[in-house]
């Protein structure tokens, strides 16, 4: 018997600021996730490092995949099916920690972004959909 939802899959696009990582994006962003596990060991961040072009063209990712991480456009990236999870470790073979990693995505400094998780996170208050505010 087939599972029923319980809510529309692109219900899940409505959500402001908010990139859900389903098993669309996962499939959209395999290579790229291959990319960014390979950094784990030393030898592929020096060869990274060294070429990062022909290293990653050594991935099946998009072309758009691969600016990004030449560009180290990380909100780009997560657009393109990319989760933070595998993307954190771009970042960290650029010598930033998890921490300022993910604030750069929020366009807070990694101070504000630290705090404002101590303080609970972001307020849910405000624009709860981006189709009933078009």
């Amino acid at each position: 018997m087939p599972r029923q939802r319980l809510y529309p899959l692109e219900d899940l696009e409505d959500i402001p600021g908010t990139k859900v990582f389903t098993a669309r994006r996962s499939r959209e962003a395999y290579h790229l996730h291959k990319f960014c596990m390979s950094l784990m060991k030393e030898a592929n961040r020096e060869e990274f490092k060294a070429d990062e072009r022909a290293y990653l063209d050594k991935f099946q990712m998009t072309e758009a995949q691969k600016q990004g991480v030449l560009d180290r456009d990380l909100n780009k990236l997560i657009e393109l099916g990319g989760n933070m999870y595998f993307l954190v470790k771009l970042a960290s073979t650029d010598g930033l920690s998890a921490q300022k990693a993910v604030s750069a995505t929020s366009g807070m400094s990694a101070e504000e972004y630290a705090q404002m998780m101590l303080e609970g996170g972001r307020s849910p208050e405000g624009i709860r959909s981006i189709r009933a505010n078009k």
